[in-house]
């Protein structure tokens, strides 16, 4: 898989963390070799909810001012 910053190899890891909880939690993410971006099913999900609340918003937007009558000067 690929780094949607900088294109480099991205390699399953194992993190901890520790701030979260009073116990600790491994957890499995993809973390880029070259610029260490890390992706996990959260920081996934998050994106692509963001990306497509925005994309119907575009497309609200697009259909309201399409739908508006012409105003005459």
């Amino acid at each position: 898989m690929k780094c949607a910053r900088c294109s480099g190899l991205m390699v399953a890891d194992h993190l901890l963390d520790m701030q979260e909880s009073y116990l600790p939690m491994w957890m499995q993410a993809l973390r880029c070799l070259a610029c260490g971006n890390i992706v996990d099913p959260l920081i996934h999900f998050n994106r692509t909810t963001k990306r497509a609340r925005r994309a119907r918003r575009l497309a609200t937007r697009l259909t309201t001012k399409a739908n508006r009558p012409a105003v005459a000067a």
